[in-house]
């Protein structure tokens, strides 16, 4: 009776103290599960437990426990850093910490079918440029948060092949303030935009267990297109200037969440040993542009295309996990990740530089089919001098990130 007090104290906790936010590369997160996150984000060829249905959701149908529920989450910790190339002029994020989470329920039907719910956040950004900034009429602050339901369904086919398939349903919000340039006496102005609305999708995967050492799968995520309408406008103009800008405006966007295509093996080297590595293939050239509608227009407040023209990545992967002893285990990762963003279309509401993640983490069994994990992950960006020509504002941008992850597993 006292470990089931333990653990519903654990389960509330983790359910009610991890608001959604965060700040990345581009703006699609994979803080999904800190077992993954400490080997480096790889899961398509691992059988992940329930976060499963989020990495491979083929590999759910390979679950042995009866019913399984994990939970956890993230502190992001992010700093952005932007130098003129012309001047001594320099710039920093004033960022919040970033708090993703994950929580996912799955159980076995029968011998062959296995079942799942989960809710994550596959993706956001939160960003704040310190005061009056230099490019303060791209971008002063920005939150985009997603939450995301993934029902899913997994049948095992053999005792060697399973596949699976899961619906996203996203629930997301934007928040989006910058300056505008008035000029003269009057000074800067503001536009605030904010808005929700909902997206859908699907996540499929069919995973391999080879045999007693080798595994692999192949998942998929479909692209999202998320569209906004109906937005609130929010405008704070000097008095003199308030006639030029309709009173009550409403604005519609629309913003993808791309595709992802994940490829990923896993062999058990010893006993002891089991290594994991992982390409991902993130189709990013759907977001050409980022386009706003504002309803109704007047000649200070027109309808604005702004150019994003993203490219295609890939995301090189590789993972280690050690047992220790019966009731520890070990993780370490390393990634590349490739930045979808181009020198001359770089906006800094998402900084963006090739990356490479260093990773580490550990699973402690703290009493009979309870475990809890931890992993420490360090995003290193590559300095790079970029410039987004429509407004001809550029410059170096240096982006760091150090992320603690929590999680709690529980098996019935």
């Amino acid at each position: 009776m006292r470990k089931r007090k333990h653990f519903l104290t654990l389960l509330l906790l983790a359910i009610t103290i991890l608001p959604v936010g965060v700040n990345a590369e581009g703006y699609q997160l994979n803080l999904q599960h800190v077992r993954n996150t400490g080997m480096g984000h790889a899961g398509a060829g691992l059988f992940s437990g329930a976060s499963s249905m989020h990495y491979n959701p083929g590999a759910l149908g390979m679950m042995s426990s009866k019913m399984e529920f994990t939970a956890g989450g993230s502190l992001v910790f992010t700093s952005n850093v932007f130098q003129s190339t012309v001047s001594d002029y320099h710039a920093k994020t004033e960022n919040p910490i970033g708090t993703p989470f994950y929580v996912y329920f799955a159980g076995k039907i029968n011998d062959r079918i296995a079942l799942g719910l989960g809710v994550n956040t596959p993706y956001g950004n939160t960003l704040k440029w310190e005061d009056n900034w230099a490019g303060r009429y791209l971008i002063e602050k920005i939150s985009l948060k997603s939450i995301t339901l993934l029902p899913t369904l997994s049948y095992k086919i053999n005792d060697m092949f399973s596949i699976g398939a899961g619906v996203l349903y996203g629930i997301n919000s934007v928040d989006l303030t910058k300056a505008l340039p008035l000029g003269g006496s009057s000074g800067d102005g503001e536009i605030n935009l904010k808005g929700t609305t909902n997206s859908i999708g699907f996540n499929a995967g069919i995973y391999a267990q080879i045999n007693d050492k080798l595994s692999a799968g192949v998942s998929y995520r479909s692209l999202q297109r998320v569209k906004l309408d109906e937005g609130d406008v929010t405008l704070n103009v000097p008095t003199s200037l308030e006639s030029m800008f309709p009173t009550d405006a409403k604005f519609n966007a629309e913003l993808p969440f791309p595709s992802n295509l994940n490829v990923g093996v896993s062999y058990k080297l010893t006993e002891k040993l089991l290594l994991a590595v992982e390409v991902n293939f993130v189709g990013w050239s759907a977001y050409d542009s980022l386009n706003f509608d504002f309803t109704p227009n007047t000649p200070a407040l027109q309808d604005s295309r702004n150019p994003r023209l993203y490219e295609n990545t890939m995301i090189f992967r590789i993972g280690a996990e050690y047992e220790i002893n019966k009731e520890i285990k070990a993780r370490s990762g390393f990634y590349f990740d490739q930045t979808p963003t181009q020198d001359d279309y770089y906006s800094p509401e998402t900084p963006g530089a090739n990356k490479l993640g260093f990773a580490g983490g550990v699973s402690m069994n703290l009493f009979e089919n309870f475990s809890f994990d931890f992993a420490l992950l360090y995003i290193y960006s590559f300095e790079r001098e970029a410039y987004y020509t429509p407004d001809n504002f550029g410059g170096k941008y240096h982006t760091t990130a150090l992320i603690p992850n929590f999680g709690i597993n529980y098996k019935f």
